[in-house]
């Protein structure tokens, strides 16, 4: 082993097992990358395994939170934007051009332009001439937890309450915030009331996958043509479950229990289910071959959006 590789995997180590915050909690994205893993192909499994560090010890679920991990530490705080696009609030929906940049209002600062972004780079895996260009161990990382989040709902939640940070309420007994019980609390108290471990709830999503969600899984798998990713339709739905169901019931002050546990729980394991199955699909498609023809990376791996198609934070009767 290389003496560049081996002080990579030290670095990934050190950022990895210090404490940080998380979306979709560790377990979400656990069991998200966890479920696609068993969905590669030989040939993206190979690929994968070849590009994850070595502490992973081949387990690209290990990993999957390492995003998390680095995103409020020096030098990688320009990725936390990446996690979320933020939607007009009570709009209940998503417009590529509109909601995705930063809060400077760079274009494609956002959770669905860093998986363009991500899967355009992953694209020239083998490809000699972007060796030195691109860190894919990190495109790795980067993408699977992104395609993880697009899957939380309030990861495209809206920005007045950033996603529903600042609705603070009570989980039974426990004070939190609503965008922490659709991260964590939610899969937290299922393990719980159902006497589960991570593995027995993967277990139990793998089946739901094959028994009752069989004739839906081409549909969650399938892009546009010619598409790798198609991130805008993910968070399309996510934000359309945001008003339909996460925010229903869920005011400031309030109580959430029993009630709004068990009417909830289906979605949250639902969107883990495609989580796992697009991330699968995703790697698939990119690796397909396992080599890229690719010279440079085209100029149009974002959506094309006009000079005047950025929302006003401050104006947000122009969006």
């Amino acid at each position: 082993m290389s003496l560049l590789m081996f002080l990579t995997g030290i670095v990934f180590i050190f950022l990895y097992v210090l404490p940080g915050t998380h979306s979709w909690g560790k377990e979400g994205h656990y069991i998200t990358c966890k479920i696609a893993e068993g969905l590669l192909s030989r040939e993206a499994s190979e690929a994968v395994k070849s590009l994850l560090p070595e502490y992973a010890n081949g387990d690209l679920a290990s990993v999957c939170s390492w995003p998390d991990e680095v995103s409020h530490r020096a030098g990688w705080r320009w990725s936390s934007p990446l996690h979320y696009v933020d939607t007009p609030d009570f709009r209940c929906n998503y417009d590529y051009c509109r909601d995705c940049h930063d809060f400077a209002r760079s274009r494609n600062r956002c959770v669905t332009g860093a998986i363009y972004n991500y899967s355009a780079q992953l694209s020239t895996y083998k490809n000699s001439k972007f060796t030195d260009q691109y860190n894919l161990t990190e495109a790795l990382l980067f993408l699977s937890h992104f395609v993880g989040d697009i899957h939380q709902p309030l990861h495209c939640g809206f920005l007045g309450d950033e996603g529903g940070n600042t609705i603070i309420l009570h989980w039974y007994r426990r004070k939190s915030n609503l965008h922490h019980v659709w991260d964590t609390l939610i899969i937290e108290t299922a393990l719980k009331k159902y006497n589960m471990d991570l593995s027995m709830m993967i277990e139990d999503i793998r089946t739901s996958i094959l028994e009752d969600w069989p004739s839906d899984v081409p549909a969650w798998e399938s892009c546009g043509v010619n598409q790798t990713v198609c991130p805008n339709w993910y968070a399309a739905e996510s934000i359309s479950l945001a008003c339909k169901f996460v925010y229903k019931n869920a005011s400031p002050g309030s109580t959430l229990g029993d009630d709004y546990f068990f009417t909830r729980m289906p979605h949250v394991r639902k969107r883990l289910a495609q989580g796992g199955v697009r991330l699968a699909a995703t790697l698939n498609r990119i690796f397909i071959g396992g080599y890229s023809l690719l010279y440079h990376l085209p100029d149009d791996i974002f959506p094309e959006c006009s000079s005047n198609t950025i929302c006003d934070r401050e104006n947000q009767s122009a969006c």
